[in-house]
């Protein structure tokens, strides 16, 4: 098979071609060798619960990490109550394909003592901060490779779990990086009882500032959209991400992890990829992670936004605390529309969609079909779509639209959005690609849903608002695996690479 029939058999299954790796592997990159060992579901939360009087936490076991994300080498510390007190089991898995299992245990300390801690006081601008003593402990080991872990927690005493998450960076040079939206599992973490960066201790839903979130507590169960058990303590990460991240192992791309606070404080570790990929529901940024993801496109890297609602919220964030707050909007005044809270926020350039290609605009929410405007393009090829043929429900619920005056935009897929089916509610969402300076280019699939349509790993649960996505479908791995290919190439223009 020469190399043009290679790389278009890779993209039609939605696959990836083996490659070498920094180490000279020859047989597969690291993702590759990794997925090969033996998986397991028992990371999956056998018996979850919630208290129902905050409706978000867990009492009976929660905990949370010292470190969001961290290099092997460098030691984590858990945070854990129990009540009532209990000794209590830390079992920690790599979340991956793994055979279709979606997860590897890595490691298991058990008899840990466990003990009440006490609420976090309630500090400046309702800032919920733990303090809780160190737990547990861990040397992160060298041949842990960079990926999303989950700890499950299991108190002995009752027998309820939950979770406690942490991402494994490294520095080698890769492919793809892969970015965890958890600025924004942050910012909509109730615990303990409405305290997101929604709440204001008025308003159930607030958009307006002067509220600050940190790191230094327990996620509590998601707040919204759909009932996900096991999402308590583990963010976002299973609802919108987990499913393109099983994908990308399963096929064997050549993957890295970070997380929003690594390319605000790290942005040289953008020059170890090849494309960025922001995935699933990547809502608040800091202009310093703007500008060093632009700066980085300027430079030749390429971005992938498979995603919705992106780079939307400004925060400023506190490297010292591990907190930040809504300070404005990367959108024009009035482009948010029916969130009149929003008002009181700054609205100034940079927006989103100079760096996206399009942005989050009114009425920001809805769903709709993902409908093909441009056939022949690249992104397109092999998939078998024509114009006007749409995906259905794959849009949702936020979306991007409006957008931006960049030289060579092309808007390759289009619609209107809705309330519910057959409603239409006044927006229009844009799929679009824009070029680099490098040969580099920017896509930008309006949707934070893209990953429905590649998989549904063990425990995912479909969201159901406004649409409803169909799941996995071989059109949207076709174009995600064009896009993957044309990152890996370094090549922005049409056409399969030649020989």
């Amino acid at each position: 098979m020469n190399r043009r029939n290679w790389i278009k058999g890779a993209a039609v299954t939605g696959g990836a071609m083996m490659v070498k790796t920094a180490s000279g592997d020859e047989d597969g990159n690291r993702i590759v060798v990794e997925n090969a060992k033996a998986g397991t579901r028992d990371w999956m939360l056998r018996c979850p619960r919630i208290e129902p009087d905050s409706n978000y936490r867990c009492p009976w076991i929660e905990g949370y990490c010292s470190h969001a994300s961290i290099l092997a080498g460098e030691t984590l510390t858990v945070h854990v109550s129990t009540r009532p007190v209990s000794t209590y089991t830390l079992e920690i898995f790599r979340m991956g394909y793994y055979g279709g299992d979606g997860g590897r245990l890595m490691k298991t300390m058990a008899n840990l003592a466990g003990a009440a801690r006490p609420d976090a006081s309630l500090g400046g601008k309702r800032l919920r901060d733990c303090a809780w003593p160190v737990s547990a402990e861990l040397v992160i080991p060298a041949d842990w490779p960079s990926g999303v872990y989950l700890g499950k927690l299991t108190a002995e005493e009752s027998g309820v779990d939950s979770y406690v998450v942490f991402i494994v960076r490294d520095a080698r040079p890769c492919d793809f990086l892969f970015q965890c939206s958890d600025f924004t599992w942050q910012a909509y973490n109730r615990w303990p009882s409405q305290f997101s960066l929604y709440d204001d201790g008025a308003n159930v839903w607030f958009w307006g500032g002067g509220v600050q979130v940190g790191f230094n507590r327990p996620y509590g169960k998601y707040c919204q959209i759909l009932d996900q058990p096991l999402s308590t303590g583990s963010g976002e990460f299973l609802l919108w991400e987990f499913p393109f991240a099983y994908w990308l192992e399963k096929y064997g791309y050549d993957v890295s992890y970070v997380s929003n606070g690594d390319l605000h404080e790290r942005p040289e570790t953008l020059r170890r990829a090849k494309g960025f990929l922001s995935v699933g529901h990547d809502e608040y940024w800091t202009i310093e992670m703007f500008r060093n993801l632009q700066k980085a496109i300027a430079d030749g890297l390429s971005v992938g936004f498979f995603s919705g609602n992106s780079v939307c919220g400004r925060i400023e964030y506190d490297g010292r605390k591990r907190a930040f707050e809504r300070v404005g909007v990367f959108g024009p005044p009035g482009g948010t529309r029916e969130f009149i809270a929003m008002k009181d926020l700054a609205h100034a350039p940079p927006y989103g969609n100079e760096l996206i290609g399009a942005h989050s605009t009114g009425p920001v929410t809805g769903g709709a079909d993902w409908i093909c405007r441009k056939a022949d393009h690249w992104v397109f090829e092999g998939s078998g779509m024509k114009v006007g043929e749409g995906i259905p429900g794959l849009v949702g619920w936020e979306w991007h639209g409006d957008p931006a005056a960049i030289p060579g935009i092309e808007i390759i897929a289009s619609g209107p959005t809705q309330s519910e089916p057959g409603k239409t509610n006044g927006g229009e969402y844009t799929a679009t690609v824009y070029p680099g300076p490098k040969g580099n280019f920017v896509f930008n699939a309006a949707t934070i849903w893209w990953a429905d349509g590649l998989a549904e790993p063990p425990g995912y649960v479909r969201p159901s608002v406004y649409t409803t996505p169909r799941g996995p479908d071989p059109r949207v791995a076709r174009i995600t695996a064009n896009v993957l290919a044309r990152m890996r190439e370094g090549r922005a223009e049409s056409g399969v690479p030649e020989d």
